[in-house]
Order: C-alpha cells, then structure tokens, then sequence
C-alpha cells in the first residue's frame, strides 16, 4: 500500500505563542521538531538540527515540541517538564542540549546536576514545582497526536511533513523547496 501524500499543515497550529526557537525568530523557513528528550534518534537529530538551523543564514528556525513517549522511555516525561522549566530560567536550549549528552542520566538526580551546571536551582527541574509546565507539555503532546505523530522525532518544514531519516542533505533539500514554496 503506498503511503498518501501529507497535506500541508497550517503553521499557526504548528508554532505557539510561546514556543522555544532556536535561530532567527523571523526565519522564512521553519521547522518544528517533535521529540523525546530520552529517545536516542531525537539525540542524533539534535546536532544535525543546530547544524542546519546555524548554517542558514538566518533562513532557518527550529522549534521543538514536545512528545514523550512515556511509555517506552520511562523519564521522557519528566525530562520535558525539567526542560519546560529551564525554559522559564532562559535556559531551554543550554537544557536541552545537556539532557541529550547526558541522556543516560535522566532521572530527578540526572536533572538536578543538570540544573546547577547550568546555575538554574534543582528545586526548578524537580519535584512538584515543575509541575507548572505540564500544560505545555500535554498542549505539545495533543497537538502532536492531531497531527499523526506516533514516534520521533517527527519534523514540519513550512507545515510539510518531513520522511525519512534526519540528516544534513535531506533537510538542505526540505529547507530549499520550503523556500522555493
């Protein structure tokens, strides 16, 4: 059975008000990655991602959301919530690129060091303080399953859904025929 062509997804519904961008905020070209904190193909991602989004020019912002696949990965969850939090500091990225190196330590003793290496007080990313930034979380979460997400990481360029394994070339590819849109 051959797979139906994705239908283009209006970018509001992809980017909220409040979304974490990595890049120029204005990049005519965005993509939106949903991922997993403690998913290993969302890890190798990343740097591909940076890369990509850091080469552009300034064409190119990247957005993460989130989608914990809390049932495989048993601390994709609160890795969210902890980076949700750092957020709150002015830290997502530095947090989010920590959690990813250190992605075997992704328990509240794991969070906690990764807090204070980035001055952010552990209490913030642990515990039952960061359960201010579950909204966020869910709101990712249920966007993410309206939109046909059932693993990461799932990535949006322009609303177009990208396939196929994340590397340099492909994305180039997908960032040159957004812009061409």
């Amino acid at each position: 059975m051959s797979e139906q062509p994705s239908v283009p997804v209006d970018a509001d519904r992809l980017v909220p008000s409040d979304a974490h961008v990595l890049g120029d905020p204005d990049a005519p070209v965005t993509i939106v990655e949903f991922g997993d904190l403690e998913c290993p193909y969302c890890r190798d991602a990343a740097p591909v991602l940076r890369d990509v989004v850091a080469s552009s020019g300034g064409r190119v912002r990247l957005v993460f959301r989130h989608f914990p696949l809390f049932e495989v990965h048993p601390h994709a969850l609160t890795a969210a919530l902890a980076v949700e939090a750092a957020g709150a500091a002015g830290k997502f990225w530095e947090m989010h690129e920590s959690l990813f190196e250190q992605q075997d330590r992704l328990d509240d003793d794991g969070l906690a060091e990764r807090a204070r290496e980035l001055g952010i007080p552990a209490a913030e990313v642990v515990g039952d303080q960061v359960q201010q930034h579950a909204d966020a979380v869910r709101r990712d979460y249920a966007d993410a399953l309206a939109l046909g997400v059932q693993g990461t990481p799932t990535l949006f360029v322009n609303g177009e859904r990208y396939r196929g394994r994340v590397t340099r070339e492909g994305l180039e590819a997908a960032v040159s025929a957004a812009a061409a849109r």
